[in-house]
């Protein structure tokens, strides 16, 4: 694995309904929420975050709303994608940043967006899903949500469920125990090796 400064811990936030009226492949992203984190010391540092204004299905749901408490004037008023990503873009600029998510749902939406907008991503080819990485520490197949997993190491949630940028913190809080850095409560030390892979 190339040698990187930081891990970027990203989360998005997608427009979605609850009456299939929006196709999983016509999804795209509204918001970008990413923090990066020190690779040695894994102490969370700046953060980026923004709303993305949808091209496709341009009004959000109600059930969309109410799940991420993002607003309609929100993303009206916000940037498009490329915009978007040359932002953040920016934020990562002279940064050798890991690209990390909760699963891999996050990286599979940046490409179809990507994608669809004809950009490039500034996050490389590599990806670590820390989904996968925490079953992992915990030698188990069971695949945990964010708070089931902040909850399993004895951390409360902290902030908006489904907002981007608080997830994004929160998973940046649950990476040293991912890592094998912290000791997840009830697993015995010589289990604390095991460590996720980048793909």
């Amino acid at each position: 694995m190339p040698t990187h400064t930081h891990y970027v811990v990203i989360d998005l936030e997608a427009t979605c309904c609850d009456d299939d009226s929006i196709p999983r492949e016509e999804t795209e992203i509204i918001e970008i929420g990413a923090v990066l984190v020190d690779a040695a010391t894994l102490a969370p540092g700046a953060e980026f975050q923004t709303f993305v204004r949808p091209r496709r299905h341009r009004t959000l749901t109600p059930f969309c709303t109410r799940l991420t408490t993002i607003t309609q004037a929100q993303v009206d008023a916000a940037p498009r994608f490329p915009q978007a990503i040359a932002a953040l873009a920016e934020f990562l600029r002279g940064k050798q940043a890991l690209f990390c998510s909760w699963g891999g749902y996050d990286r599979n939406q940046f490409r179809r967006d990507a994608t669809a907008h004809r950009v490039k991503l500034p996050l490389g080819e590599l990806h670590c899903n820390l989904k996968e990485g925490f079953s992992k520490q915990l030698g188990e197949a069971r695949q945990y949500g964010t708070g089931q997993a902040l909850r399993r190491v004895g951390l409360g949630f902290a902030g908006t469920h489904h907002r981007a940028i608080d997830d994004a913190r929160n998973i940046a809080r649950l990476l040293p125990y991912v890592l094998g850095k912290a000791a997840i409560p009830g697993l015995p030390a010589e289990a604390r090796a095991r460590g996720p892979s980048a793909s």
